[in-house]
């Protein structure tokens, strides 16, 4: 039985949540975008354009599920695997190649 409600809700719950998230792009667009650029105001649909590019450009809407692989930085990726000679290693080998501003994972 549960499961029938869900898929009763569920489609009208996704288009509430489509529209929603048109009209706050419309909105925010029409009221910064003339003012601060100068650019023409958009209507709902061009707002929802502009929603799905940003989300096929730039990803998101949503958590961060799953190891992807893609986590950078001094405790994810190769250097959060790498012991700490293995990363001073790394750190002279690129201070060697592109100078002393260069150090990954490096504190303060």
């Amino acid at each position: 039985m549960k499961k029938i409600w869900i898929a009763v809700i569920a489609p009208f719950a996704i288009a509430l949540l489509v529209w929603i998230g048109g009209e706050v792009v419309m909105h925010l667009w029409n009221w910064l975008a003339p003012t601060l650029f100068g650019w023409k105001q958009v209507t709902f649909w061009q707002a929802f354009g502009l929603l799905a590019l940003c989300r096929i450009l730039f990803g998101g809407w949503g958590g961060h599920g799953g190891d992807h692989g893609n986590h950078r930085g001094p405790h994810g990726g190769r250097w959060g695997k790498m012991t700490p000679e293995e990363q001073e290693k790394m750190r002279q080998n690129l201070r060697a190649r592109c100078g002393e501003t260069v150090t990954p994972g490096a504190e303060g």
